[in-house]
């Protein structure tokens, strides 16, 4: 299960940021994750709740913010909404695609006291 890895690497960053700015404690964080990053989120939730405990984001709210998946056609440049990585262009039916939202894991706020 990568998704416990992928949260333990997030305890890390929060746990650095919060000794640079002196916090006891993190209220709340959100994260965006794309919907094409291969992030499954019921396994992603459970790891979530199980590496949490005894840090500082064991009391703290966590918002998800999924991101949908858009690519641009490599062959006619139409940008275009993708549900799987290999979707193919609506216009010219290419399956030759830059992926430009979607991949994305990323912590977009801590909040602290």
């Amino acid at each position: 299960m990568h998704e416990l890895t992928l949260v333990l690497n997030i305890i890390d960053i929060v746990q650095e940021e919060a000794l640079r700015a002196q916090a006891p404690e993190i209220q709340a964080i959100d994260l965006e994750i794309g919907k094409l990053s291969a992030v499954e989120p019921e396994a992603f939730a459970f790891a979530w709740q199980q590496g949490i405990k005894s840090t500082l984001l064991e009391n703290a709210s966590m918002n998800i913010i999924y991101v949908a998946g858009k690519a641009r056609c490599l062959e006619c440049g139409n940008e275009f909404a993708v549900e799987a990585l290999y979707d193919a262009c609506p216009t010219c039916k290419s399956y030759l695609a830059d992926i430009i939202e979607g991949n994305e894991l990323r912590i977009k706020s801590i909040t602290v006291p």
